[in-house]
C-alpha cells in the first residue's frame, strides 16, 4: 500500500476547501431567493434576509398562480421543453447514425458543413426572414422546428455510435433488420447514457431560452414562462400592477405585504425548480454520457 505524502493530502485539502467555497458561491443565491419568496414583502424589504425566511408566508405564491398569464407561460414552456427535447433528440440521434457509417457517400463534405454551422451563423435578420417565409411567425412550432438538429449532439451520438460492436448490427442484419429495426431496436437502446445527458442538456435549453419569443411570438398568451419573467424583473411591471391579471390584481389588493421583489423572487422559483428537479435523475448517467463525446476519427 503506497502512503500519501504530505504534499498529496494537502493538495487534496486544497480541492476540497475550493470546491466547498465554489458550492457555496453558487448556492447561496438560490437559497437566498427561495427565502425571500417564502418571506413577507414588507418584511424583506428591512433587508437581513440570508438562507431562512424571517415571517413565513405563501402569500408571493397565491398572487403567481393567480396570473393567468405566468399559468399559460408555465404551460408553454413544459410543452415546449417535453415536445422539442423529444423532436430534437430524435432527429439528431437518427442524422449523426448516418454520420457514424462510413460507407455514406460524401461523409465528409456533411461532416464539414455540420461544423461550419457550429463557428458562423447567418446572423438575426436572415434568420428573422427564413422564419416570417416559413410561416412560423406567432407560432408555438416556432420553437420546435429551427432546433430539430443540433450539430454538437449530432456529433456526440456519432462518436458513441462508432464505438458500438460492428457485430451487433451484422447480427441484427441476418436475423432480417433492416436500418430502421437495427436503429430503434438495437442502437437506441444501447444508447441510455448519452440520450440521458442529451436530453437533460436540450430540456435546460428549451426551458430556459426566452429570447425566440420576444421576436417571433406577438401574441402574450403564447410566452414562456421565461420570456414573462424576464419582462417582471427588467420591466419592473409588478411594482406598477400593470403585468397581473384581474385576478392577481383582487388577491394582491387583499394582501398589502407583497412587493414587487417578492413577487419577482417567487415567480423565478416558479420557472427554476421544475428543471432543477430534474437533474438527480440523470446525474448517474453524466460521466459516460459526456465522455462518449470525446472527437475522434
Amino acid at each position: 500500500m503506497v502512503r500519501e505524502s504530505f504534499g498529496d493530502r494537502l493538495m487534496v485539502m486544497i480541492i476540497y476547501v475550493f470546491l466547498s467555497l465554489l458550492a457555496i458561491t453558487t448556492l447561496y443565491p438560490f437559497l437566498n431567493a427561495l427565502a425571500i419568496s417564502f418571506n413577507e414583502g414588507m418584511d424583506t424589504s428591512r433587508g437581513g434576509i440570508t438562507l431562512w425566511p424571517r415571517v413565513f408566508t405563501l402569500e408571493n405564491y397565491g398572487v403567481v398562480f393567480k396570473d393567468e398569464r405566468l399559468i399559460n407561460g408555465f404551460v408553454v414552456s413544459v410543452l415546449r421543453t417535453v415536445i422539442g427535447t423529444f423532436s430534437s433528440i430524435l432527429c439528431t440521434a437518427i442524422f449523426a447514425y448516418g454520420m457514424s457509417k462510413k460507407e455514406l457517400i460524401g461523409r465528409k463534405y456533411y461532416m464539414i458543413i455540420c461544423i461550419i454551422t457550429l463557428y458562423f451563423g447567418g446572423g438575426l435578420i436572415p434568420t428573422f426572414l427564413l422564419i416570417r417565409n416559413l410561416g412560423l411567425m406567432n407560432s408555438f412550432w416556432v420553437f420546435i422546428i429551427p432546433s430539430l438538429i443540433g450539430v454538437w449532439n449530432m456529433i456526440i451520438f456519432r462518436t458513441f455510435f462508432q464505438g458500438l460492436p460492428a457485430g451487433l448490427e451484422e447480427s441484427a442484419q441476418i436475423d432480417g433488420c433492416g436500418n430502421w429495426g437495427t436503429f430503434f431496436r438495437i442502437v437506441i437502446p444501447l444508447s441510455g447514457p448519452v440520450i440521458a445527458t442529451l436530453c437533460l442538456f436540450t430540456a435546460v435549453t428549451h426551458w430556459n431560452e426566452w429570447f425566440l419569443a420576444g421576436i417571433y411570438i406577438s401574441d402574450v398568451e403564447k410566452y414562456p414562462i421565461q420570456t414573462i419573467l424576464r419582462q417582471i424583473l427588467l420591466s419592473n411591471i409588478v411594482s406598477d400592477q400593470g403585468g397581473l391579471d384581474s385576478s392577481a390584481l383582487a388577491h394582491m389588493a387583499k394582501v398589502r405585504t407583497i412587493t414587487s421583489k417578492s413577487l419577482s423572487m417567487a415567480t423565478m422559483m416558479v420557472a427554476t425548480l421544475p428543471i432543477i428537479t430534474v437533474y438527480p435523475f440523470v446525474q448517474k448517467h453524466f460521466v459516460k454520457g459526456v465522455l462518449v463525446g470525446s472527437l475522434k476519427e
